[in-house]
């Protein structure tokens, strides 16, 4: 399933097992859609590339409670360094994409 949302509706389920309405517009739902899709894989900018994938992680982070770990990672090429992979850790589940 491809997500590419302006506007999810979801349940987060907490890991105490409690549950919380969420709603996401514009590109925090973009990226949000991404990381659900994504699963345990994560997403890089390298690979979906959106201008500005760690303002919308901490946003989802801090406005919206998810957990979204950040893992650090290598990559060669002309440009060597390190790049950011974001894996979605609380489990949402989406009830409308539009």
């Amino acid at each position: 399933m491809k997500i590419a949302a302006t506007f999810l509706r979801a349940v987060v389920t907490g890991p105490d097992g409690a549950t919380r309405p969420l709603i996401v517009t514009g590109r925090l739902a973009w990226a949000l859609g991404h990381l659900i899709e994504a699963g345990n894989k994560g997403c890089t900018p390298l690979d979906n590339p959106g201008p500005r994938w760690s303002a919308y992680v901490h946003k989802l982070r801090t406005d919206f409670g998810l957990d979204i770990e950040t893992v650090h990672e290598q990559h060669e090429g002309p440009y060597p360094g390190t790049h950011a992979r974001y894996v979605l850790r609380s489990q949402v589940d989406l009830i409308r994409e539009v």
